[in-house]
């Protein structure tokens, strides 16, 4: 093999890794769901978001169905309205409950569906009524300290 045909397949192997890595890359930060006709939208309401943003995952029992796709606030009832696309092939029902969830050591928020016994399910532009906020700790760091005062 001349030096010329190792340098070019050198840099082959070189750029394939590097795309390779830029992959990975996309599906480790989630950059890479795609909200197409695949999806529908579901809508939450929220409280404290504490950290969640935009892109967060969505998952069902632990297996990601959907991603966050925008925050955005209520003036009139001054909360936090979460759009969420979910993948079409996962219906959920009516009943189901929203929670703000934390997820490793670096705290990474994302929202963790629970699926009722309804019969009834979700369409495009439903909301989940049934929410649970994120807990703050230094909410609740505070009132262990009040508490203990008294």
């Amino acid at each position: 093999m001349t030096s010329k045909n190792l340098e070019i397949s050198v840099g082959a192997f070189v750029l394939v890794g590097v795309l390779a890595l830029v992959v990975l890359a996309l599906n480790v930060s989630g950059l890479s769901y795609r909200t197409n006709d695949q999806s529908y939208f579901l809508f939450a309401r929220f409280e404290n978001l504490a950290g969640l943003s935009e892109r967060a995952k969505v998952s069902l029992s632990g297996v990601t169905i959907g991603r966050v796709v925008e925050i955005k606030l209520d003036t009139e009832d001054y909360v936090a309205v979460v759009k969420m696309a979910i993948d079409k092939s996962v219906p959920l029902t009516t009943d189901t409950s929203a929670s703000i969830l934390t997820a490793g050591l670096l705290g990474e928020k994302y929202i963790g569906l629970s699926v009722g016994a309804d019969d009834e399910l979700l369409i495009n532009a439903d909301e989940i009524d049934d929410t649970q906020s994120s807990i703050v700790l230094e909410e609740l760091i505070g009132q262990f300290l009040f508490s203990r005062s008294e």
